[in-house]
């Protein structure tokens, strides 16, 4: 399995990041996200990082039941674009329901969740173009 630490400056984390541990976020605010299952969460996020050198944005992984991937883009970006099947998407405006994602902090305990990329400054969040060419592979 790969799995990226994008080495993160001490000073830098975005808000939404908590400091220890992991809380609960509401999509459509600070982000958006994409989330795939398992298997083929894990090969998407694996060829997302591969193309994208290593700093693909934030891809948060459950380490238990689905093993869900989530992929966290821009607000406002999961409703612009058309998603292949099996891509679930939450955010943005004129959704009608409030979903909430597990976010970890970028050190520490967080389990069960835990950064398959970490947000950096220069890829804040994922490219929601890339994933989608990447998802619909």
């Amino acid at each position: 399995m790969t799995m990226t630490n994008a080495i993160h400056d001490a000073d830098w984390q975005p808000d939404w990041v908590p400091a220890s541990g992991h809380q609960l976020r509401v999509t459509g605010v600070h982000f958006d996200a994409v989330r795939i299952e398992g298997v083929r969460g894990e090969l998407v996020a694996a060829r997302l990082i591969e193309i994208a050198d290593g700093d693909a944005g934030p891809v948060v992984c459950e380490a238990t039941g689905l093993r869900w991937m989530y992929f966290l883009l821009a607000p406002g970006e999961v409703r612009r674009h058309e998603w292949p099947l099996g891509v679930q998407r939450f955010g943005g405006a004129g959704c009608r329901t409030i979903t909430y994602i597990g976010i970890p902090a970028l050190d520490g305990n967080t389990w069960p969740l835990r950064w398959y990329s970490e947000p950096t400054p220069e890829s804040p969040y994922v490219d929601a173009e890339l994933l989608r060419a990447v998802a619909g592979d």
